[in-house]
């Protein structure tokens, strides 16, 4: 194995079910070793599908992919041993107790004696379940469920953890606390951590590099403050009291630009987005050109720019608009 290798590695990964629904298109993949990296984008987008490829899970119709130095069509049987899963449903036992289940985990992997019980109360005790430990998991809370799924993928002391939507479900206070322990995880460990995610702010806030994935392509990728640092100025988004039609909303993009120190103009529906140099002091100006357009203005807000705005500006839609849209299907 070339331990100078990516971490990761993914070339043209293409994968279609069904002759008719593309998942991937092409994507394109490096995750340098010791490092996090996030693929963000709405459910549906395709990142737990490259996941699944990474993880020997599923076949793409093309391309390749290498995990931990080892092809993952030529040795699935090395990657797998090579890496740890947290998949999106939790793969532990609820009849058995937390401590069952890291044992039967870790005998899975060769693991016994001594040092299997060493290695069961260590992860026990990082991830706060040594109280726990004797008690079936069907009762323990989502929070603690999700932090013995980690421990169980963390068991063999893989070269590489992927968590795929780790904190979904978890009310705030939880996801909070598996955002800490996530990030303690990443600094002690020296793991490469591939996270999929659909939270901006958990991209942003554990992930030294982001993919923003959307419909089953890489639109952009770099680290969040870089891919914020881009969008010039603040970004100005407007909440319209009725809808734009489509002859509306060319001729409002038209007025809009026309504004001095406004770029990259927006409008959809009841909304308008636009960047600009000097948020604040073009509130005025925007709203006054609104006006003699016709076009009667709810609310306005001046923001900072964020990995929406990021989203926004490549993949030409906002964020809550895809999510929406893989919800209504």
């Amino acid at each position: 194995m070339n331990t100078r290798a990516p971490a990761i590695e993914a070339r043209q990964l293409i994968k279609t079910y069904g002759g008719q629904v593309t998942a991937l298109n092409g994507i394109d993949l490096v995750v340098e070793r010791g490092s996090v990296f996030g693929l963000l984008g709405p459910n549906g987008a395709g990142k737990s599908t490259t996941v699944k490829i990474l993880t020997t899970l599923a076949r793409p119709d093309s391309g390749s992919a290498t995990v931990a130095g080892h092809d993952v069509l030529r040795h699935p049987d090395r990657v797998r041993r090579a890496i740890g899963v947290v998949a999106q449903g939790s793969g532990a036992d609820p009849v058995a107790t937390g401590r069952e289940n890291l044992r039967l985990q870790g005998r899975l992997y060769g693991l016994k004696g001594a040092a299997l019980d060493r290695r069961v109360d260590e992860l026990l005790d990082r991830f706060t379940l040594t109280e726990a430990a004797r008690r079936p998991v069907k009762g323990y809370s989502g929070g603690m469920r999700r932090r013995l799924d980690v421990a169980l993928g963390l068991v063999h002391r893989p070269e590489v953890l992927f968590l795929d939507e780790p904190t979904t479900g978890l009310d705030p206070e939880a996801r909070s606390a598996m955002w800490d322990e996530i990030g303690r995880l990443a600094a002690d460990e020296g793991l490469t951590i591939l996270l999929t995610t659909h939270y901006l702010e958990e991209a942003d806030r554990l992930a030294e590099r982001v993919a923003v994935v959307d419909r089953g392509r890489i639109v952009v990728e770099g680290t969040p403050d870089a891919l914020k640092g881009e969008l010039r100025g603040d970004a100005v988004h407007v909440e319209l009291r009725e809808p734009l039609g489509d002859a509306g909303r060319t001729l409002l993009t038209g007025v809009l630009r026309d504004v001095p120190g406004v770029h990259e103009v927006l409008a959809d529906g009841h909304r308008v987005s636009v960047r600009a140099d000097d948020g604040a002091a073009a509130v005025p100006a925007l709203l006054a050109a609104l006006e003699r357009a016709g076009v009667k203005v709810a609310t306005a807000t001046v923001a900072r720019p964020s990995l929406d705005d990021v989203y926004l500006r490549y993949a030409g839609r906002r964020y809550s608009d895809a999510e929406d849209l893989v919800g209504a299907r």
